[in-house]
């Protein structure tokens, strides 16, 4: 009754199969899919065994390409496997599946393997199969018959992977057995992890391997861990291997959040330092940064940019207002960061340019100054507006009156100062008057300083030194002239004086000075300072 009952099923599947996609066999469903071997023959195999595997090759030896939507077996002792489905066979190119026998009972088996073929190309395409149990029921195997099934490695480490996207390694299951192993079952525990690439169930003849494609595919953050737990008929099933990886993610800081540049002039530039850091734990990649807003504009930056966990990388934002009045904008920043777009908001305003030049002291008086000598004041120019001043001339009118020290043109920034000097020299008595002229770029331009002095005759002074001669015999006097009372003094001539008086011509007015003699005899030896005498100089 069994027997006849899978015949009665093998019955049914083919008038579903025929209803489906036509009658096995015309030209229209073998359109260009040919089958190597056209059948299969496992011969004897001993009941509740399994069979070494065969392989069929389907070829496409047509131009169009042909579709496999399903591949089945129309009796459950002929276990066939192959690639996932459904698989498009383009012209010229080929796929297998592997088909082993496993009776069940000592009879005779004759089946087909059915392709169910895209309707484009045609509906079925069919393999026959036969086989003979043997044996009756199977006996407990020999010690010596083993099942095992191995993997290449007991466990898989993906390491680094960007939280949103995958990693994927192949897992290589190998029957390390002598005997037939059949996979039925895989499955994945743990976050993120999944198994792929395998058609089951999947026969595996003694020392045969199979790819099995293991993916990572964190959604967040941090460490996981998983397993891969592989069900079959090996003695040593479930076959598990360990996984583990680590979900990471970059995130992107910019500091300062946003930038102020406060007033500016207009034609003038003011920066500042932005700087972008990664306090993720993945590579920050910054594919595109952009200013938008009148005047502002950024440099300093190369891309594309990594950043790397823990690292910052800085440029320059700019503001360069081409009008009066409040300017604002952003900058927009593009990476891999979860929140992809970045906005730095931008603010500052544009001031009209002021040129200014300011003299300190606005006016000079030099008093009274002796004919032959001269005298000199300073004056200091400062940048008082908020923009450049370009200095090209200063020039000095009136008698006696004349500047130095500085060369032009020359630049002043808003704020910084320059000095230069001012001499009176008068070449005649009487009052003289003048001015100094500035001329620069400044809305003020020329700066004017007024300039005043007076040249005197000078008042010649001398001092007459009178003294009691001395009561040793001597040959002359030394004078000596000091600017404090008690030294040090200082000899007024190479020669002493004959005599007891002296004039000195070389005092200055309003000058003290303080005067001793010494007595030198015939020997040239001198004697000790006389009393100090001091004398002030009107």
């Amino acid at each position: 009754m069994k027997q006849l009952w899978k015949r009665v099923l093998v019955c049914s599947l083919a008038v579903i199969l025929m209803v489906l996609f036509g009658q096995p066999g015309t030209a229209r469903a073998n359109a260009g899919l040919t089958a190597s071997p056209s059948s299969v023959n496992f011969g004897s195999v001993a009941v509740n065994t399994l069979s070494s595997a065969s392989f069929v090759t389907l070829a496409n030896v047509g131009n169009q390409s042909v579709t496999i939507l399903q591949a089945s077996s129309t009796l459950p002792e002929f276990i066939l496997s192959g690639p996932s489905l459904p698989f498009t066979v383009l012209g010229g190119q080929s796929v297998t599946f592997q088909v082993v026998f496993r009776p069940d009972s000592a009879n005779g088996f004759s089946g087909n393997l059915a392709f169910a073929l895209n309707r484009t190309s045609g509906g079925l395409k069919t393999i026959p199969v036969s086989g003979q149990g043997t044996g009756g029921t199977l006996a407990s195997p020999s010690p010596s018959t083993t099942y095992l099934l191995s993997a290449n490695t007991n466990s898989l480490a993906f390491g680094n992977v960007l939280a949103g996207s995958s990693g994927s390694q192949m897992l290589t299951l190998a029957n390390t057995g002598n005997s037939a192993v059949s996979i039925s079952q895989v499955t994945t525990a743990g976050t993120g992890f999944s198994a792929s690439g395998l058609l089951l169930p999947a026969i595996l003849v003694a020392g045969q391997s199979v790819a099995l494609g293991i993916t990572f595919a964190p959604t967040a953050t941090g460490s996981a861990t998983g397993t891969v737990s592989v069900v079959s008929t090996a003695t040593n099933s479930p076959l598990t291997i360990s996984l583990s990886g680590t979900g990471v993610q970059p995130q992107i800081l910019v500091v300062p959040s946003s930038v102020s540049f406060g007033s500016v002039t207009v034609g003038v530039t003011n920066t500042q330092t932005v700087t972008l850091s990664n306090p993720g734990s993945a590579n920050l990649s910054v594919t595109q940064i952009t200013a938008s807003g009148t005047g502002f504009t950024l440099s300093g930056l190369a891309l594309p940019l990594s950043i790397a966990p823990g690292q910052s990388a800085a440029f320059t934002a700019a503001f360069a207002p081409v009008t009066s009045g409040t300017a604002t904008g952003s900058l927009s920043l593009v990476s891999n960061a979860p929140s992809s777009l970045t906005t730095v908001a931008l603010s500052g305003s544009g001031t009209a340019s002021t040129l200014l030049l300011s003299a300190n002291p606005a006016s000079l008086s030099f008093g009274s100054v002796n004919l032959g000598s001269n005298a000199t004041n300073t004056v200091t120019l400062s940048n008082t507006g908020h923009s450049s001043v370009s200095v090209s001339q200063i020039n000095a009118s009136g008698a006696g009156f004349s500047v130095s020290g500085f060369a032009v043109p020359f630049t002043l920034a808003a704020g910084q100062l320059a000095s230069f000097p001012v001499a009176f020299a008068p070449a005649i008595s009487g009052s003289s008057a003048g001015s100094v002229s500035v001329i620069s770029t400044a809305s003020n331009s020329p700066a004017a300083i007024s300039l005043s002095g007076s040249g005197v005759q000078p008042v010649s002074h001398s001092v007459l030194l009178t003294w009691m001669a001395s009561t040793s015999a001597v040959a002359g006097y030394n004078i000596y002239r000091g600017t404090q009372t008690a030294g040090p003094y200082t000899k007024l001539d190479s020669s002493y004086t004959v005599g007891t008086t002296y004039t000195d011509t070389t005092v200055q007015s309003a000058q003290n000075y303080f005067y001793v003699a010494t007595a030198v005899d015939s020997t040239g030896m001198e004697s000790s300072y006389s009393n100090e005498i001091p004398v002030a100089v009107p």
